[in-house]
């Protein structure tokens, strides 16, 4: 019996911390999401809207990570490997470390430093992260040329969506 409601309780959890996909997939922002502000690690802010413009154009993968995420860290190789493979587009990282600190050492630890990072100094819960029912990480995400969502919810660098996405835009 006691294994029983034990087997029941792992369930219940496993099921409320796993990542769902959201019911609706957005193909844009809300103007409180791009207004969301994010830090580089300079400490200077800048915002969402601010990061899309400077790609405007370019195709845009935005990779949502940190260094205190097991499943990130697991899936950090790919995420290099993804970036190897697609020269032509550019890459973003957006951190959910819980501090400055944390943000700081986790770009040396995990050789991060010669990428486009910002962090959430505001934390997990914020307009952005809000708006594109961010529930996990890592997650990923493809933006098109316009700055419009083209793959909204990804969970792993392997998805063959994201390079499908990536290919449909670029032809």
């Amino acid at each position: 019996m006691k294994k029983l409601l034990l087997l029941f309780m792992m369930g219940i959890f496993g099921l409320s911390c796993s990542q769902q996909t959201p019911k609706v997939l957005k193909t844009s922002f809300s103007k409180e999401a791009l207004n969301q502000k994010v830090e580089d690690e300079e400490g200077k802010s800048i915002t969402i809207q601010q990061i899309l413009d400077q790609h405007k154009g370019k195709v845009l993968v935005i990779d949502f990570w940190a260094g205190w995420c097991r499943d990130c860290l697991k899936a950090l190789p790919k995420a290099k490997e993804l970036e190897e493979n697609n020269k032509n587009i550019d890459f973003v990282f957006l951190s959910l470390d819980r501090s400055k600190e944390g943000f700081d050492k986790s770009l040396e630890r995990f050789e991060m430093k010669d990428k486009e990072n910002y962090w959430f100094s505001s934390g997990w819960k914020n307009d952005f992260n809000n708006y594109i029912d961010l529930n996990w990480i890592p997650r990923y995400m493809v933006i098109d040329q316009k700055s419009a969502i083209a793959k909204y919810y990804a969970i792993s660098p392997e998805d063959p969506e994201i390079q499908t996405t990536i290919d449909n835009l670029l032809k």
